[in-house]
């Protein structure tokens, strides 16, 4: 199977480490000198690519330059990290094409006066309705994630109205929006969501007067569900300009509530934490479970509570696990880029756990960004013929990143710059700067259903382990957020061949560990046609697993979860490729929990249990009991 990095001309590019490659290209010889030994030609070498290297961000170029900068950055603080340039380019590609397609505007005309005509017989039932004829039929459906209008009220007199117009609205602004001819396929997808997100806004159900849901209440309670919210809303924007967690979370501590498998801190160095896990089973598996989790977030997603702790059910199964905790970033570290997260991070991890398990090899798992780091660990592991992991497992993570879902609507070179230059400033990309983004993609559940909720109904929704953690982010530094960006999103270069460790270009298809690949139904963050892709990347055996949830409740899915279910798939090594869709019908189907299955892939992919092993580094004593102290950091 050839990977897409043979098939793909980009020349390649080298990370800011790198030294450029010399090149002594074979001058033949005329025929009459052909029996004639002749000294080598040198030639001079190629010169290097003109520019910095893409991975790394674009250095100072005097006065003027710091002047922009300066501007961009005070700029992106009003506009929460958004490039005006970026969403002006969409809207202009759009409007210029729309403008120069009068068969689209004929077609958007036709299918505005459709909508009217269809709101219009509506409207005339819905009257009659009033006065005691049947229930008129929608004409419009929201679609199955829209959850704003299930309550009964909004099929109730003048409501039904109200729901309808927006949901004929909605509908329209998305032909209007799409399938312009000549728009780029980036422009159209930002252009559509801008669209989206306007209309959200203006939805009837964030407005009290037209949510029958709230006039309702608000009659019953004499307007408390509006002090009420009026005290949550005061709440929530003293702790945002405080800084203070999210209401609730002091309820979900990690080492008191949360993150309580047992555990010591056996290594520690700028950027990481490593923690091994004590056992809980009298026999354990010689081959230790590593496990990097994204640097993005603290790592205790995989140890929430213990009922759904992946950790404690991995360890009670008789794996010995290592975790890495990634220390929490500040301005100090805006120069740590990609190349010191993969030295510090996984192969400092991988050189302290064979410390501690001398010649055993190592099951590398990564979740979310954690396991595109692992994999380029094991690219680059590969490439130098060390064979230290026995397996791989990428969770929720992508390698590939040509179609990277809803999140490359903030990815482009103009959004890249403008957030460097935000990072610059400060040294770093805050925490409250992600989140936006992130709201932004699920505003049906993350701001409009909060928005109805808590400051129009007065109602806090109580807080549980999974939100408790997902309000705890890191920041992260300039230099390898830059990297990140530019390497992977904008510029595709692991799979592509391009990334270089040490100088050296590195792919996937070197590491020659069977894969366990888990993709998430609803994933917005990593959608699992894009962690599908690894297919295509790496030689080697794939257990391809697709299980019900989103980026994080599917990964965490604990046996007993009511519910769930998944779809798995082998393909051995040398088998043709199946697309996406071809494997969904030929994935065996199954209920319940994947974690079972990872487990007994695990141990089938190591030897016999023996004794477990000693508890930190040898001649040297834990430095402190899990969860550590980076796990704390604000």
């Amino acid at each position: 199977m050839k990977s897409q990095a043979s098939t793909r001309k980009r020349p390649p590019r080298a990370r800011s480490q790198a030294t450029p490659v010399q090149a002594t290209p074979v001058q033949a010889l005329p025929a009459q000198q052909a029996s004639v030994p002749a000294a080598p030609v040198q030639l001079p070498p190629l010169p290097a690519p003109p520019g910095p290297p893409r991975s790394a961000p674009r250095p100072e170029q005097g006065v003027a330059d710091l002047i922009d900068r300066a501007a961009h950055a005070l700029q992106a603080r009003r506009t929460f990290g958004l490039s005006p340039a970026s969403l002006g380019l969409a809207a202009a590609d759009w409007w210029t094409h729309l403008l120069a397609s009068p068969g689209k505007r004929m077609e958007l005309s036709s299918e505005a006066a459709r909508m009217a005509a269809s709101y219009g017989n509506y409207l005339t039932q819905a009257l009659a309705h009033h006065r005691g004829e049947p229930d008129p039929a929608c004409c419009v459906q929201a679609e199955d994630r829209d959850r704003r209008f299930v309550h009964p009220d909004w099929q109730r007199f003048p409501f039904n109205l109200l729901q309808q117009a927006f949901l004929l609205q909605q509908q329209w602004w998305q032909q209007a929006t799409t399938g312009v001819r000549g728009v780029s396929r980036h422009h159209e997808q930002v252009v559509s969501f801008a669209a989206r997100q306007m209309l959200d806004a203006l939805a009837p159900n964030n407005l009290p007067a037209t949510n029958p849901e709230v006039l309702d209440l608000t009659l019953q309670s004499g307007g408390v569900n509006l002090l009420k919210g009026f005290n949550i809303w005061r709440d929530d924007l003293q702790r945002m300009v405080s800084g203070a967690p999210p209401a609730g979370s002091e309820d979900f501590v990690p080492g008191r509530q949360v993150a309580l498998t047992p555990g010591k801190v056996v290594m520690r160095n700028r950027l990481v934490e490593l923690i091994q896990y004590e056992p809980s089973t009298a026999a354990v598996h010689p081959e230790p479970v590593l496990i990097v989790p994204a640097w993005i977030m603290k790592y205790y997603i995989l140890d929430l509570s213990p009922h759904n702790s992946l950790v404690r059910y991995l360890v009670d199964q008789g794996h010995t696990v290592f975790m890495i905790s990634w220390r929490n970033p500040t301005g100090e570290d805006r120069d740590l880029g990609m190349h010191d997260y993969l030295e510090l991070g996984p192969l400092a991890a991988l050189d302290a756990v064979q410390r501690i398990r001398p010649h055993a090899q190592v099951h590398g798992a990564g979740y979310c960004l954690g396991g595109t780091l692992l994999s380029l660990a094991a690219a680059a592991l590969g490439a130098r013929g060390d064979r230290r992991l026995a397996t791989l497992t990428l969770l929720a993570s992508q390698v590939d990143f040509s179609e990277p879902g809803e999140l490359s609507l903030f990815i482009d070179e103009s959004q890249v710059s403008f957030l460097e230059d935000m990072m610059w400033a400060q040294g770093y990309l805050d925490t409250t700067q992600m989140a936006g983004a992130f709201q932004m993609l699920r505003s049906y559940d993350l701001i409009s259903s909060r928005v109805t909720r808590e400051y129009l109904m007065g109602q806090r929704r109580p807080p549980n382990d999974l939100m408790a953690w997902n309000a705890d982010a890191t920041r992260m530094p300039y230099r390898m957020h830059s990297e990140y960006l530019r390497g992977m999103y904008l510029n595709n270069d692991l799979a592509e061949g391009r990334w270089r460790v040490d100088g050296q270009a590195v792919s996937v298809e070197n590491a020659p560990q069977p894969w366990f690949v888990v993709g998430t139904e609803t994933d917005h963050v990593a959608p699992w046609r894009s962690v599908y892709k690894i297919h295509l990347l790496a030689h080697s055996d794939i257990d391809f697993v697709l299980t019900s949830g989103g980026h994080n409740a599917g990964i965490v899915s604990e046996p007993g979860h009511a519910g769930r279910h998944y779809r798995w798939a082998r393909r051995a090594a040398g088998q043709p490729y199946l697309g996406p869709e071809h494997w969904l019908t030929q994935a065996d189907a199954e209920q319940g929990s994947w974690w079972p299955r990872w487990s007994h892939w695990l141990a089938a992919h190591s030897s016999a249990p023996v004794a477990p092993p000693r508890m930190g580094l040898p001649g040297s004593s834990p430095l402190g009991d899990a969860p550590g102290s980076y796990v704390l950091q604000r």
